[in-house]
């Protein structure tokens, strides 16, 4: 890992804080706890260019800081959204270093989605109860209306973004004269 990926990697999971930071919103009326932000947008993008591990790599910290920044969950909501992150990342990009082209992206993106909803259905399971003090009860109650849904159009809203913009960014780095180190 060189040092000038390692400084990528920074600037990535700081767009990604940023992003998070400054624009969230709810996307589902029945759920408005649960808030979409485009930060996954720079994760999947640096790790489509610089591969699955190092979008890995990047996931933890992206986590971690946004919680300190945002206080949004505290440590639970960096293990939900490390979970959550790290599931689309490493499907997505893992997909698209076996097929490196847009209908592997897309594909990747379709089963990071899915995998990332996946993930979050035990992981609300288990952490939520803690995490907000309800009965495992109530978020059983939540899964079909919010939870389940709001992970998929999460996904999508990310996905969409993310093949609008990458094209865009893999350039510029290019020009750049960026090592990719995809593995």
């Amino acid at each position: 890992m060189s040092v000038r990926n390692i400084s990528y990697y920074a600037i990535f999971i700081a767009l990604a804080v940023v992003a998070g930071y400054f624009i969230h919103f709810p996307i589902l009326p029945a759920a408005p706890f649960l808030l979409y932000d485009p930060g996954h947008v720079f994760l999947l993008i640096a790790s489509f260019k610089f591969g699955p591990k190092a979008g890995m790599i990047m996931t933890l910290p992206y986590a971690l800081i946004f919680a300190l920044l945002t206080g949004q969950g505290g440590p639970w909501g960096a293990l939900m959204n490390f979970l959550s992150t790290s599931a689309m990342v490493m499907v997505a990009s893992f997909i698209y270093l076996k097929k490196h082209d847009r209908i592997g992206a897309i594909i990747g993106l379709i089963l990071g989605t899915l995998a990332m909803t996946a993930i979050m259905v035990p992981a609300n399971l288990v952490i939520t109860p803690l995490y907000m003090g309800v009965p495992r009860g109530v978020v059983i109650q939540l899964l079909l209306p919010a939870i389940i849904p709001f992970n998929l159009l999460k996904g999508v809203l990310s996905s969409i973004l993310t093949l609008i913009v990458y094209k865009k960014i893999s350039i510029l780095l290019k020009k750049q004269d960026v090592v990719t180190t995809r593995s």
